[in-house]
């Protein structure tokens, strides 16, 4: 059994899609599953009750796995970081990261503020021993398999170590999330060459090599879409989050100009290639996870739809099932025993 909070205020749509997404998550869920709505109550209960009333009709039986968590303050859009900690204690982001700390939640999902969320998940949650930064992965659709990227935003810049860090806690992602047995790490460059690439890359391409990863050597975006390079297939990709943001962005634009295309060529519906080409749509990977917190804190997109949240719980779902933060702890413990026994977590 577990139990999820979803921040209920949190995202352009809140807090309609959150609540919608939890009702259409518990739908497909296992019946001992529960979900928390962590917000202000009472916009939450009439937000139910329309819900359940006009749209989700079939969906009542799923009302007493739903229980609300108050929490009377909101982190808007435009709230610095800092705000989330010392100025909105008692909001919904920062009670239902708490609850994840304190063991009454089993995961946190969230459209809101991606700054605050990180914030907050790195003071409540902390950090792996041996972690400077957290990161931020997300699954990149691709002719062959899925691909994970870290980081896409939590770090605009990085040292050769941090990227090290970042191919560990990437290849234990894609072993517990993905299936991957032993999962390829490619470094995100200019060129496969060693030599090619800015200082942190050309230094991690040679950390990498003694890291205790699958390391393939350097990727180019090119290889992305692919799924592979000449040296096989790819399962995890690590490059700064000032690049991988960039990426993360030109992708999502991706999908919604093939499918206008191919619409427009051919004579069809949008909607109807749009249906056959479900791997472009981003809210399909509904969230990702802040890879390198001792919790599981899912962070989804400020313009998460409903389907997006329900998709982002069931990460949330397989990250906790999964074991995927303590593992984490284990591997790094395994690579880096000096920083456990110093005990280094920021």
């Amino acid at each position: 059994m577990a139990r999820i909070a979803v921040d209920a205020m949190g995202g352009d749509f809140a807090p309609r899609a959150p609540i919608a997404g939890a009702l259409q998550a518990l739908g497909a869920l296992a019946p001992d599953h529960h979900i928390e709505l962590v917000g202000q109550t009472a916009v939450i209960e009439a937000e139910l009750e329309t819900l359940l009333r006009d749209e989700f009709a079939a969906l009542a039986h799923v009302r007493d796995r739903l229980s609300i968590v108050e929490a009377p303050e909101v982190i808007e859009m435009t709230d610095k970081p800092s705000v989330a900690l010392r100025g909105k204690t008692n909001s919904s982001m920062v009670v239902g990261i708490k609850r994840v700390a304190e063991g009454r939640a089993h995961a946190f999902v969230s459209a809101g503020n991606t700054g605050a969320q990180m914030a907050a998940s790195l003071v409540l949650l902390k950090l792996h021993p041996g972690l400077t930064r957290p990161a931020i992965g997300t699954i990149f659709p691709t002719a062959s398999q899925p691909v994970l990227v870290l980081d896409v935003g939590a770090n605009v810049d990085c040292a050769a170590e941090e990227l090290v860090q970042f191919a560990r806690i990437g290849t234990v992602y894609a072993r517990a999330l993905l299936g991957r047995d032993t999962p390829a790490v490619g470094l995100l460059s200019i060129g496969e060459e060693p030599e090619k690439g800015n200082l942190a890359v050309k230094e991690a391409h040679q950390r990498l090599l003694g890291a205790g990863v699958h390391f393939i050597g350097n990727v180019e975006g090119r290889d992305l879409p692919k799924g592979r390079c000449d040296r096989g297939p790819i399962d995890v990709v690590v490059c700064d989050g000032f690049t991988g943001n960039i990426l993360l962005k030109f992708y999502e634009g991706i999908g919604p100009m093939l499918i206008g295309m191919v619409s427009k060529v051919a004579g069809l519906d949008a909607r109807e290639i749009a249906g056959s080409l479900k791997e472009l749509d981003v809210d399909e990977y509904g969230g990702a996870p802040l890879l390198g917190v001792r919790g599981v804190s899912i962070i989804s997109h400020g313009k998460s739809s409903p389907k997006a949240i329900k998709n982002a719980i069931a990460v949330a779902l397989r990250a906790y099932e999964s074991g995927m933060t303590e593992e984490i702890g284990h591997r790094l413990a395994e690579s880096m025993p000096q920083a456990l026994a110093t005990g280094s977590a920021t």
